[in-house]
């Protein structure tokens, strides 16, 4: 699978609920960031998490979010960062 999204790309955490294993955090579903670097392709982990073998690989992003936008309240010059894969992004426009 290739990367959809670019540095500087606005993206959106999708604001689903899981079951099973999952690697991206609660707390960032819903959340809107900005990619700041593409990691590369990898194995989805929530296929490994299962004894898969993980394939398509999945892109992976590093993703920062204003703090305000995670917790609510300001906090100048606070961002958040997290690596989160592809299947868990959508375009913010």
């Amino acid at each position: 699978m290739k990367p959809s999204f670019a540095p500087g790309d606005k993206v959106r955490v999708v604001a689903r609920e899981t079951a099973t294993h999952c690697r991206t955090p609660h707390y960032l579903r819903g959340k809107r960031g900005v990619v700041s670097r593409v990691f590369g392709t990898f194995p989805n982990p929530e296929q490994l998490a299962y004894h898969r073998i993980g394939v398509p690989h999945v892109p992976l992003y590093q993703v920062d979010f204003d703090y305000a936008e995670v917790w609510g309240k300001a906090a100048p010059n606070t961002r958040i960062s997290a690596d989160i894969f592809q299947h868990w992004l959508e375009a913010d426009r």
